[in-house]
């Protein structure tokens, strides 16, 4: 699900990039929120949380809580609702708090 018309905002694209999401390999558009282009393939679960093991979303979108914490390119505690999309990226959920590698 993304957004292609709105009545006041207009929305530049990138170009269209292959990523990868738990093995699966998918697509979005150079530039954009890794966040945003997982929802707009239908990926709704970010993570989960850490004692109750409950699904986590998109809720802030900002970088300020950590719904969206996910491993980027091997990286642990990406907040992927700021991080930008970029060729090749290769995004997992990420369990618990995050391995340090």
């Amino acid at each position: 699900m993304r957004i292609e018309n709105h009545p006041i905002l207009t929305f530049e694209k990138g170009r269209k990039v292959k990523f990868t999401y738990n093995g699966t390999e998918m697509e979005g558009y150079e530039g954009e929120p890794i966040a945003a282009a997982l929802h707009a393939q239908g990926i709704k679960v970010l993570g989960y949380s850490h004692q109750r093991n409950r699904p986590r979303g998109f809720y802030c979108a900002i970088g300020n809580c950590s719904s969206c914490l996910m491993v980027v390119n091997g990286k642990p505690n990406v907040r992927t609702c700021i991080e930008k999309l970029a060729e090749g990226a290769v995004v997992e959920t990420q369990k618990g708090k995050g391995d340090i590698r």
